[in-house]
């Protein structure tokens, strides 16, 4: 009876007691370093105006360097680095995760009222001396709060009125950068 010997090995499986060839394990993305792949919850563009003498570099250096200009700071440095933690205005801790030429991003941490694991970009770029900021906002996973339709609706639009207050005061302040 050749199959015979074949029964107990498909029972052992079926139970759980062997395990046959492990099976491939998607890639998780690295959502820290880019947006790719993991749950999206916004982008919003910004204009900076025209500002012919300053480069994107020098915009973002101007909010890095003098950071009370971000409209939630709260008790975050003035000057801001990578890896650098503290909190925005409501005691909602971040990490400063990256800080590029022409952007940078911060990441919620336990604690923060969205949730944790949630990475926001904040890019500049100029286009024949105007200036813009794009802000990006995704997470690993949706929280409790991003993952439900109201809260999420409610986030978006405090978001964007936010950015657009950043905006505003970085359309002058640009000039002095």
């Amino acid at each position: 009876m050749p199959g015979f010997a074949a029964v107990p090995v498909v029972l052992a499986l079926c139970a759980g007691l062997v395990t046959g060839p492990a099976a491939p394990v998607a890639d998780r993305p690295d959502c820290r370093a880019s947006p790719v792949g993991c749950y999206d919850l916004y982008t919003y563009g910004y204009s900076l105006g025209l500002h012919p003498f300053t480069g994107a570099d020098d915009v973002r250096e101007q909010l890095t360097d003098h950071f009370w200009l971000f409209p939630v700071s709260g008790g975050c440095a003035g000057r801001i680095r990578a890896g650098a933690r503290c909190e925005l205005l409501g005691g909602n801790p971040v990490e400063v995760e990256y800080i590029g030429n022409d952007f940078f991003q911060i990441n919620t941490l336990p604690g923060h009222q969205l949730g944790r694991g949630m990475h926001i970009r904040f890019a500049f770029s100029r286009t024949l001396g105007f200036h813009s900021l794009t802000v990006r906002a995704w997470q690993d996973r949706p929280t409790d709060c991003t993952g439900e339709a109201f809260c999420n609706a409610v986030n978006r639009v405090f978001a964007w009125g936010t950015w657009k207050v950043l905006a505003k005061t970085l359309r002058f302040s640009a000039y002095v950068a």
